[in-house]
């Protein structure tokens, strides 16, 4: 039989402590270290009975993993992924992959020539409600897909911004929250061309914005929207539709995307599909439903289940470190879009 996979945890916040809690159940892997700095790692290392490391370098001299999770903060990534490559570990990198384009192509450059495997932790698009609907799309039973309309429209309670980083520049909704929707959408619907986008931040002033318009030109020639805000009163999002995090009370009735075709249309995550009876009807003939079925799992425990079968080299990244790179591309170019007033394309990496 073979031995569990050896797997440190580099960043032991929030996000690492749920790879953990899916780790804890699996018989593939096990916990073999963690690595990081803040006061309550040691203690929260202690209570998983492996060694603790303030420097990540260290543990992967010391330790050897055969796979790492990195999970510390954002700005980070990209320069730990780097040292891990360095060290031949596989990595199962939390998103967003980085937060400049310029560093990110270091680690696209470093992966491709390093072998190693990255595996980025766009983790919806391991949910089994995405992969039947992604097949949907894929099928042709919509015909030609021609309109997407994406929501995100909810309200963070005050105490949400009582934590400063979270009022000042590039933390706002497009980098912490759209990034998702953006990757499900390029996932759902193929490479964006262009976008046109409006930002603001008049509901509460801060230095991010709080309300988004975005227009989105496939390179299919499908034509999107996204439209997001932070600050309202409403139920469409991934986050209160979806069920898949429990903390956020489900408003299982509500849509956050419409994907419609020439010949049918997809509601998520209901996972409705409309269509007409026969081929040619129109608004004169009433539309038919189909409901999509699929089995449910937790996308973060499907994810790590991928990523063992990734270290072990016997499957490819559902999500590579380039895939991910195009994602962020897609929102560097919309935070350029809102600043110009122009029309934008997404930077070409990889």
């Amino acid at each position: 039989m073979t031995s569990p996979l050896r797997i440190a945890l580099i960043g032991a916040g929030n996000m690492g402590r749920q790879h953990y809690q899916h780790l804890q159940q699996m018989d593939g892997a096990q916990l073999c270290a963690i690595a990081d700095p803040g006061p309550q790692a040691a203690a929260f290392a202690a209570e998983c009975a492996v060694p603790h490391f303030t420097d990540h370098r260290q543990m992967l001299a010391q330790v050897a993993p055969q796979a790492v999770i990195v999970a510390n903060p954002n700005a980070q990534h990209v320069r730990t992924a780097l040292d891990c490559l360095a060290a031949g570990v596989p990595v199962l990198l939390e998103k967003p992959v980085g937060v400049d384009l310029d560093e990110v192509a270091e680690l696209v450059a470093a992966s491709s020539a390093s072998g190693v495997p990255v595996l980025v932790g766009h983790h919806r698009r391991h949910n089994p409600m995405i992969s039947r609907a992604r097949h949907v799309v894929q099928s042709g039973v919509l015909g030609r897909l021609t309109t997407v309309t994406a929501l995100w429209q909810l309200q963070k309670p005050d105490s949400y911004f009582d934590i400063a980083w979270r009022r000042e520049p590039g933390a706002g909704m497009l980098l912490t929250n759209l990034i998702h929707d953006l990757d499900l959408l390029r996932y759902l619907c193929g490479e964006v061309h262009q976008v046109q986008a409006f930002g603001s931040n008049g509901i509460r002033g801060f230095g991010n914005e709080d309300s988004v318009a975005v227009l989105l030109q496939f390179e299919n020639g499908a034509l999107g929207t996204l439209t997001g805000s932070d600050g309202v009163a409403a139920p469409w999002s991934w986050e209160l539709g979806s069920g898949e995090n429990p903390v956020y009370p489900r408003q299982a009735d509500q849509p956050c995307y419409l994907l419609a075709g020439t010949a049918g249309a997809l509601s998520v995550p209901q996972l409705t599909r409309w269509h007409y009876a026969e081929p040619g009807a129109g608004w004169h003939e009433p539309l038919l439903q189909v409901q999509e079925t699929f089995a449910p799992a937790e996308a973060l425990r499907v994810q790590l289940e991928h990523f063992i079968e990734v270290a072990r080299g016997r499957v490819e990244p559902l999500v590579s470190v380039v895939d991910a790179a195009r994602t962020l591309a897609l929102v560097d170019a919309i935070g350029d879009a809102m600043r110009t007033g122009r029309a934008c394309a997404p930077r070409a990496l990889g």
